[in-house]
């Protein structure tokens, strides 16, 4: 029997057939992909950034709104330009510059109120007072524009002697701490400091509370500050004011600042 052998060469294997739509479909979705990348990229820094931020004011608390006022020229105060009433002075002394008046028509009018939206707060202020001025001066004065609610640091001063008078006053609600029975010699620098917790008015000299007590008001609004007189100019005030300092926070006297 005859067998008979058929050789078939071989056929190299034809790639499968691709309609020309699926590569423009690859390449697109290849594009947007590198496209997305750096803006997911940005979108993850951001919130990186934000969440420690948030863990860090979590642990910091920001700082209330202070302010300090350096009394010591005649063209502005605390950032606001100034009223001027009579012939304040700049005097030259051994802790630095500050103002001196008179004790009979000399004033500052600062166009602020450094305390504004405050339901809390500290007042502070380095004075002198001088021999020779009435009994009733106040010397410090910061009044709302539009209600008469205001806050004020006074002295009565009588020989050679003086003792401090503040006051604070929101609606129908005041208070005065007149400290009759702390007197203090005149002539030297002193500190003092009215502070509002929100519940207790208190008063300091050189550290020292003298009186406190309990007063609720509302906070002012914007208003006007008025330094060696009441702002209706009477009650003038007889000697010099170095610094003052505003903190939204009631202090303790560990941090007052110092003379």
């Amino acid at each position: 029997m005859r067998l008979s052998i058929t050789t078939v060469a071989p056929q190299a294997v034809q790639p499968a057939h691709r309609a020309p739509g699926a590569y423009i479909r690859n390449a697109l979705l290849i594009f947007l992909v590198l496209l997305s990348a750096p803006l997911l990229a940005a979108t993850q820094r951001p919130i990186a950034v934000y969440r420690a931020g948030a863990s860090t004011m979590a642990q910091k608390p920001r700082e209330k709104r202070r302010e300090t006022w350096k009394i010591d020229n005649l063209k502005e105060i605390g950032g606001s330009s100034l009223t001027i009433t009579g012939q304040p002075r700049v005097t030259k002394e051994a802790a630095g510059k500050a103002i001196s008046f008179d004790g009979k028509g000399d004033g500052l009018l600062v166009k602020r109120n450094p305390i504004e939206g405050a339901r809390v707060f500290t007042i502070e202020a380095i004075f002198r007072p001088e021999a020779g001025g009435d009994f009733e001066q106040r010397w410090l004065h910061i009044q709302d524009d539009k209600i008469d609610d205001r806050a004020l640091l006074e002295i009565r001063a009588s020989g050679s002697e003086w003792f401090l008078d503040t006051f604070i006053k929101s609606g129908e609600n005041r208070l005065a701490l007149l400290a009759e029975k702390f007197k203090h010699p005149i002539g030297p620098w002193y500190h003092v400091a009215l502070v509002f917790d929100g519940v207790t008015m208190r008063h300091y000299v050189d550290g020292a509370e003298e009186m406190s007590g309990p007063l609720t008001i509302s906070f002012l609004g914007p208003g006007k500050t008025s330094l060696g007189v009441r702002m209706n100019h009477v009650s003038w005030f007889k000697g010099a004011i170095r610094e003052l300092r505003f903190t939204q926070r009631a202090l303790t006297p560990a941090e007052f600042i110092k003379k």
